[in-house]
């Protein structure tokens, strides 16, 4: 399973962002460094398609496809240097795949700002200026061993990790459609954004869908930010969403986009790809459209498709072995 790394400087809201993204009971605290152990969380991905072929095939359940989660302990300036948990940070960052580095935006005098000031710019830079740093330790080590004639493994570079920004409102920014100054655009370069207010997605997540509905109302607004990210996140990763629907279930699977069909269909069980030897494949819309399995072949709308057959986001599939 892929993951993403929440990351961000103390006091910036990521643990209440956990825990509204898992509903795990977590320490939330005013003060820097409460979360020590990175937190994991097995997070849905959100999908309307399941629902519906569900409803098509009559399946007796849905299983969504899932990403993983972890909150990271709080970085500080100094961090590269091994200053407040720097090395604990840096080292849980290097496993994840992707990170949702969490900025403050939200005044707030009773929240302490680790910096005595809320200034999102100067604290991306900050967590930028840390993965340099580390990088260039990094690099450096490696050219001593280089030197040494010692055997390396493959460099990689916390920079180059991808990067979605969760900048964190207050309920009323969120309210008032606020959107980000051009200067802070800027700050998070090519980097997709989402605006959020975590305290809100906690109360969201903690709501039965009537109050949920009436909350989102309230703020006009016709989803949770917290789908938004996932859903951003996943894209992120690169990842496509494939599906299969029977009378048992609807099931989402996950693959890395461009992958052919037998290794994609590794994710349903491990011997596919070897056993593979051909499958059938629909859009689901056009499944939708056809009413069944059964129409959507007679109409030659499904497909049968070999090796080489390079897997779709939103295909259905039937696996033959």
């Amino acid at each position: 399973m892929l993951s993403i790394g929440i990351v961000g400087l103390p006091n910036v809201g990521k643990s209440t962002l956990f825990k509204a993204l898992t509903k795990k009971q977590i320490d939330i605290s005013n003060y820097p460094f409460t979360t020590i152990d990175p937190n994991v969380g097995i997070v849905e991905v959100p999908d309307e398609r399941l629902k519906i072929l569900a409803e098509l095939s009559h399946s007796k359940k849905i299983v969504p496809t899932t990403i993983e989660f972890i909150d990271i302990a709080g970085l500080i300036k100094g961090a590269a240097e091994g200053e407040g948990l720097g090395n604990k940070f840096l080292s849980n960052i290097r496993e994840v795949d992707a990170i949702a580095h969490v900025v403050r935006v939200f005044e707030d005098k009773n929240i302490t700002h680790v910096h005595s000031k809320v200034d999102p710019i100067h604290d991306i830079e900050v967590i930028k200026t840390e993965l340099e740093l580390a990088d260039l330790e990094s690099k450096e080590k490696r050219e001593a061993k280089k030197n040494k004639n010692e055997e390396l493994p493959e460099l990689e570079l916390l920079t180059q990790k991808k990067v979605i920004y969760i900048l964190n409102a207050s309920e009323e920014q969120v309210k008032n459609h606020w959107q980000p100054e051009p200067e802070l655009v800027k700050a998070m370069g090519e980097s997709q954004h989402v605006v959020l207010s975590a305290n809100f997605e906690l109360l969201l997540s903690e709501a039965s869908a009537e109050e949920m509905a009436l909350y989102l109302k309230e703020v006009s607004l016709k989803r949770s930010g917290l789908d938004e990210l996932i859903t951003k996140s996943y894209k992120l990763l690169e990842l496509i969403t494939f599906l299969t629907t029977g009378e048992d279930e609807t099931r989402a699977w996950t693959a890395p986009r461009n992958t052919p069909i037998p290794k994609a269909s590794r994710a349903i069980h491990t011997d596919f790809e070897k056993l593979f030897i051909r499958a059938e494949v629909i859009n689901w819309q056009k499944l939708v459209e056809a009413g069944s399995w059964g129409k959507a072949r007679e109409s030659g709308t499904l497909k049968l498709v070999g090796r080489d057959y390079i897997v779709e986001d939103g295909d259905v599939v039937e696996i033959k072995i």
